[in-house]
């Protein structure tokens, strides 16, 4: 069987599906359907799938409509991975001033230059530096670097287009809430996980694993659906999870 027919039968048997027996991030961003909760959602999708969301069923995410002093009150012993309690409960409010804008609209304001997604995260992560001045170490790690304006050797931005997917995608476990971003736009959301496994398949020769490599496979995909690469992002993670590949 070839590379397109294999990765076209996982999608159809619908490998997409997501539950508490098979936890992931995605789980409480489809409940909400909210932008904001969909990013820390996806900002904090890092290590353990279980301890990813033990930590997000424990947020009441309706604290976001509350004011930052109910936040700061409310995040005193909430703390993940590489992030201390304060900056747990510097993201939030960061998330809460974001509320006074469109996330979508942010993002739009630098996509529309090129069409090029990263410019749209950039953009996103400015306007969130712009709006708290709190730096560390971990909020950093959450929240990522701005972009440089180089592929190579820059971070894939994982996290970030995961939360696009979900944005833009409304098919399968996606439930696209953003209607002005083209689905033939958006990058892979690359870990090393899909990178191993797509080195094995042949849908990616780039050694280094950085935004090129994300690009790179992006484009393979698109070899495969030229309108919506990046629906084959489950697809290539159930397969590496066969241990005859």
């Amino acid at each position: 069987m070839n590379i397109t027919n294999l990765l076209n039968k996982v999608v159809n048997e619908e490998y997409y599906e997501v539950s508490e027996d098979n936890p992931d991030p995605l789980l409480i961003a489809q409940q909400k359907k909210d932008e904001y909760i969909s990013l820390a959602c996806a900002l904090f999708a890092y290590g353990n799938v279980k301890a990813i969301v033990k930590f997000l069923k424990s947020i009441d995410f309706d604290i976001l409509e509350e004011n930052e002093d109910e936040i700061n009150q409310y995040f005193k012993n909430h703390y993940y991975r590489f992030q201390t309690k304060d900056d747990v409960k510097q993201f939030f409010i960061t998330l809460k001033r974001l509320k006074n804008y469109s996330l979508e609209e942010i993002f739009l304001k630098g996509y529309k230059k090129d069409n090029f997604v990263i410019d749209g995260i950039d953009s996103i992560i400015e306007t969130m530096n712009n709006l708290n001045d709190y730096d560390s170490k971990g909020y950093r790690f959450l929240i990522g670097n701005r972009y440089k304006g180089k592929t190579k050797g820059t971070s894939p931005y994982k996290r970030w287009n995961m939360y696009l997917r979900w944005m833009v995608r409304d098919e399968g476990i996606d439930f696209g809430i953003w209607k002005n971003v083209k689905k033939s736009d958006l990058i892979i959301p690359l870990d090393t996980h899909t990178f191993n496994v797509s080195h094995k398949l042949g849908l990616l020769s780039r050694k280094t694993y950085d935004l090129e490599s994300a690009i790179e496979l992006t484009n393979n995909l698109k070899n495969l659906d030229p309108l919506d690469p990046v629906k084959y992002d489950f697809a290539i993670y159930r397969l590496g999870q066969n241990e005859n590949l």
